[in-house]
């Protein structure tokens, strides 16, 4: 039975962390401005700041900014501020048992979403592959804004995902299959096969996304995924954007899920807005999800929140 990590409330605090990549002191605290215009409170990591080359401190600096936060009873959410690179070195670091017996809602995407499935498969914490630190911004769609607090800050026994208007949902293959949602960045995950920190797919809806990778990259990373088992072990595939990606030897994206993806035979939806497009569907890693490709819906049929 998965954690549920309790409702998110105006007034609240939220901790902030940098766990991959560094970003730029104004950047964070214009972002945190924003939050406390909210009604939020902000506990700031150690190391938020902190820069060591393409990483925000080493992994032990990281590591220790994320516990610090578990173990915060003041702190509600846990906002990392950016992806980028290196969540992974962060993973040995953590105390699986420490953070299963005190349960936040932490949410991200891009290299966050390692550590977001990490999180569930070692500490059965539902996390939320939705919005970072960088997308508290007057700029941010609303759809973005509706989701996440849909997610994280109203309690519902199930939540239908819809696109935002003028971008359908598209199914590839029937089917009709309910499991535990997995997934978010492609590359991110291709990077943990071999490790302790591998995804599990079995049983699972496999949700993917990528930005900013030729297709016959992505092509690549798909076929690890293929020859790993990933794709075997799963219950259907929900694909998200290639975001910025470009056709490689005249093949788009498009073109690589019609001759990769289907033939896998998994029950299929595309074009789902979430990960690094404009547009970010709140995803909850962990909970229960019915993927119905002949009514073109992806319901979320359990709450990912506790009251």
């Amino acid at each position: 039975m998965p954690i549920r990590p309790p409702i998110l409330q105006r007034g609240d605090t939220i901790g902030i962390v940098t766990l991959g990549s560094p970003l730029d002191t104004q950047v964070i605290n214009a972002r945190m401005d924003y939050l406390k215009a909210m009604g939020f409170n902000i506990v700031l990591g150690k190391y938020v700041y902190a820069q060591n080359g393409f990483l925000a401190g080493t992994d032990e600096q990281r590591a220790s900014d994320l516990m610090m936060m578990f173990q915060n009873s003041q702190v509600k959410m846990i906002l990392p501020t950016r992806g980028g690179t290196g969540v992974a070195g962060i993973l040995p670091y953590l105390d699986y048992n420490v953070i299963r017996s005190h349960p936040k809602i932490i949410s991200g995407y891009s290299d966050i979403t390692v550590l977001l499935n990490v999180l569930y498969q070692y500490a059965d914490l539902i996390t939320f592959h939705s919005l970072l630190l960088i997308d508290f911004k007057s700029q941010t769609p609303a759809y973005n804004m509706n989701q996440f607090f849909s997610a994280t800050s109203v309690f519902s026994m199930s939540r239908q995902i819809d696109n935002p208007p003028g971008m359908p949902l598209i199914s590839r293959v029937p089917g009709n299959v309910t499991g535990t949602l997995v997934g978010g960045n492609l590359t991110s995950f291709v990077d943990t096969l071999g490790t302790p920190f591998e995804i599990d797919t079995r049983g699972k809806i496999l949700l993917l996304e990528e930005t900013h990778e030729p297709t016959n990259t992505v092509y690549r990373y798909l076929n690890d995924l293929k020859l790993a088992g990933k794709f075997n072990d799963c219950a259907g595939i929900i694909m998200g954007e290639c975001t910025g990606c470009s056709a490689a030897y005249g093949t788009s994206y498009e073109e690589l899920i019609i001759t990769f993806v289907v033939p896998l035979g998994k029950p299929l939806i595309t074009n789902l807005a979430t990960g690094h497009g404009m547009y970010k569907a709140a995803m909850p890693i962990g909970a229960r999800v019915n993927l119905n490709t002949d009514q073109k819906s992806i319901t979320i049929v359990e709450p990912a929140i506790s009251r």
